[in-house]
């Protein structure tokens, strides 16, 4: 997934939640209901989160210089981590905070009519950009399965939208059935659990994406079939006797780093290692456009420890 394409889904989430965020704020002012006040906290955190991510991208950009020889592009990771973490401190901890004080204290929801018009207008909304992002994931991911296209991933910003888009379209299901139960009963005590199931939801969805993002930020290897395509173009020279290893970093969505360890034949002449090393370069770049550097080393497969 490009870039180009993780910022359409971003912005998509971005303006829905911005409206909807001021929407539910207003709602909470006016009913004064605790799940409502939740709902608004998580759709401001996801507003504040699809602008961090856009900003990581921005700044994941950035050509190389002489600090970062190998590019920024690790910085979209690193904001992704960030976002992640947001997501739990700020929209699981404070849901789960004013769901507490609810039972604490309870109160009447006024107007209730209010919420429910906000809450299915915020449905609306929020379940277009979770349309739009399945929709992009959906054609990304070939033929793997959901769960396994993201723990395969290597663009996080599209499937953290998708994964806070779904989170949010779920918790306005329970916002509505916290009031409406809370309504209906005079029990207050509805409308606070609603605000704790949320924030647990939000604590849940966080946790994933962290553990997601982070083998990405430690540095995480390209796909197995780029790694299999790799050894097999090598394979395939002459001039190589044997391929020792193949070791990739991902630097970035769409920057992969390779670092290739083969075996070449000792009647070979020095210009030659040199002419197979750049064809062999030039060829891995043409097979997989997200390899970006590629370091060839020379070394008997002896000494290898392949």
């Amino acid at each position: 997934m490009s870039h180009a394409a993780s910022r359409k889904v971003i912005y998509a989430a971005l303006l829905g939640n911005l409206c909807i965020a001021v929407t539910k704020f207003i709602a909470a002012f006016i009913t004064g209901s605790s799940a409502m006040l939740s709902e608004g906290i998580h759709s401001t955190v996801d507003t504040g989160n699809q602008v961090l991510l856009l900003y990581g991208i921005q700044r994941s950009k950035r050509p190389s210089d002489e600090m970062f020889p190998f590019g920024y592009g690790k910085e979209i990771y690193f904001w992704s981590f960030v976002v992640a973490i947001l997501i739990f401190a700020l929209g699981a901890g404070v849901s789960i905070y004013e769901g507490v004080h609810r039972l604490s204290h309870p109160g009447a929801i006024k107007n209730p009519a209010v919420s429910y018009w906000v809450l299915a207008i915020s449905f609306v909304f929020e379940g277009g950009s979770w349309l739009f992002a399945l929709r992009e994931f959906s054609r990304v991911k070939g033929r793997r399965g959901y769960l396994e296209a993201v723990h395969r991933g290597k663009n996080p910003p599209m499937f953290m939208v998708l994964f806070e888009d779904s989170a949010a379209t779920l918790g306005l299901v329970i916002a509505f059935f916290g009031v409406w139960l809370g309504h209906r009963t005079g029990n207050m005590a509805y409308d606070g659990w609603a605000s704790i199931l949320i924030g647990v939801i939000l604590g849940f969805t966080a946790f994933w994406l962290a553990y997601e993002t982070k083998s990405l930020l430690i540095g995480e290897s390209a796909l197995p079939e780029v790694v299999r395509g790799i050894r097999e173009l090598a394979g395939r020279i002459p001039e190589i006797e044997h391929v020792n290893e193949v070791l990739t970093l991902h630097m970035g969505p769409e920057d992969v780093l390779v670092n290739l360890s083969v075996d070449f034949n000792d009647a070979i002449t020095a210009e030659r290692v040199e002419r197979v090393i750049a064809d062999l370069d030039r060829e891995i770049k043409t097979a997989f456009p997200v390899v970006k550097r590629v370091f060839i080393e020379a070394e008997a497969r002896r000494y290898s420890g392949k």
